[in-house]
C-alpha cells in the first residue's frame, strides 16, 4: 500500500529534479526524501530510478507512473478541500419543506442571508401544504420543515416552537370597519371572505372558530397562496384572515390590519425528521431562519 508521504516525495522529486529541492519543498531532510523514494520503488515492483554516481535518474516507467501519481494527489487535495468545506458548513444540499406563506415571506430573507455565507451550498425549498409536509417528514424526504402546527411528532418529526402567532384581519382601505383596531369575529358575519383553500391549518382553525360562535361566512374566493389573497383584498374583493407574517406582502396604502376578538393563535414550528440529525450546513440554515424570526419579533409581527 502506497503512503501519501511517499507519493508526495516522488512527485516533488519528479517536478523539481533533485532530492535537495524536494526536501526543501516538503520541509524535511534529504535522507528522509531518499528513504521515501526507496520505499516507494520497492512497493511498485519496478525500477523508478537509475543510480549513477550517487545521482538518481528517473526511468521511463517513472515518468509514466508520475502521471498517475499527479492525478491521485490532485484527487486527495480535492478530497481534503471537500472535507474542510463540509466541516465548516460551506457545501451541501438541503431540502426544506414549508407551507406557502413562509415560502413567500421570511424564508426568502433567510435564504438570501444564508447564500451570502454559504455560496457553494444548494437549497431546495418545497412549497407544500401541511399534509404533504408531514409526509415528507415521515418519509425523511426533507432536512428541515416549517409549519404552523406542533403535531408533527406523530409523523416522525422533532418539533421546535420558533414564535407565537396571532391571526390578523386585513381589510381594503375605506372599509366600514377600517377605523376599528380590534374586530369581534361576529362583526364579520356579512363580509365576503377571500380565504385559503380547504386543508390549510389556518383555514381549519378559522372554520372551527366561526362554527363555535355560529357565524356563517360567505366565501367569495379560495386561493392556495397568500399572495393571491392579499392582491384580491387590495382590489376590494373582500376581507381575509391571514397569518401575521403576511404583513411583509401587504401594501399598507391599500389595506388595513386589525386584531381579532377572540384571538386565533398558533406557533410557527421547525421540524426535523427523527433519526436524521442536521448537518453543519443545515444548522447554518436553521440559524438564518432563527435570525429572521428574531427580526419579526423585534418588529412586533410575532411574539
Amino acid at each position: 500500500m502506497f503512503k501519501t508521504r511517499e507519493l508526495k516525495a516522488f512527485d516533488a522529486y519528479m517536478r523539481l529534479g533533485g532530492v535537495k529541492l524536494a526536501a526543501e519543498q516538503l520541509d524535511t531532510s534529504q535522507p528522509m526524501v531518499s528513504r521515501l523514494l526507496s520505499s516507494l520503488e520497492e512497493k511498485t515492483g519496478f525500477e523508478l530510478f537509475q543510480r549513477k554516481r550517487n545521482r538518481l535518474a528517473p526511468t521511463a516507467e517513472a515518468f509514466r507512473f508520475h502521471q498517475t501519481v499527479v492525478r491521485h494527489l490532485a484527487g486527495l487535495r480535492n478530497l481534503e478541500q471537500e472535507a474542510n468545506a463540509i466541516a465548516s458548513g460551506q457545501v451541501g444540499h438541503l431540502v426544506i419543506a414549508a407551507q406557502p406563506v413562509f415560502c413567500d415571506t421570511f424564508l426568502l430573507d433567510a435564504l438570501a442571508q444564508f447564500r451570502k455565507t454559504h455560496p457553494e451550498a444548494t437549497v431546495q425549498i418545497a412549497d407544500v401544504g401541511m399534509e404533504e409536509m408531514l409526509r415528507m417528514i415521515s418519509e425523511q424526504r426533507c432536512d428541515l420543515a416549517f409549519g404552523i402546527t406542533l403535531n408533527a411528532e406523530a409523523f416522525g418529526g422533532d418539533a421546535l416552537s420558533l414564535a407565537h402567532c396571532e391571526a390578523q384581519c386585513i381589510l381594503p382601505k375605506g372599509h366600514s370597519l377600517g377605523e376599528v383596531e380590534e374586530i369581534p369575529l361576529p362583526r364579520l358575519r356579512r363580509e365576503m371572505f377571500i380565504d385559503l383553500a380547504q386543508g390549510s391549518p389556518l383555514r381549519r382553525r378559522i372554520d372551527h372558530m366561526m362554527d363555535t360562535i355560529q357565524v356563517h361566512r360567505t366565501i367569495a374566493a379560495e386561493l392556495r397562496t397568500i399572495h393571491g389573497i392579499v392582491r384580491l383584498v387590495e382590489r376590494g374583493e373582500g376581507v381575509a384572515i391571514v397569518d401575521p407574517v403576511a404583513r411583509q406582502l401587504l401594501d399598507l396604502e391599500k389595506v388595513s390590519i386589525h386584531r381579532l376578538i377572540p384571538a386565533i393563535t398558533w406557533d410557527i414550528a421547525q421540524f426535523i425528521p427523527h433519526e436524521r440529525p442536521l448537518s453543519t450546513v443545515g444548522q447554518a440554515f436553521a440559524a438564518a431562519v432563527a435570525h429572521e424570526i428574531d427580526n419579526l419579533k423585534r418588529d412586533g409581527v410575532v411574539s
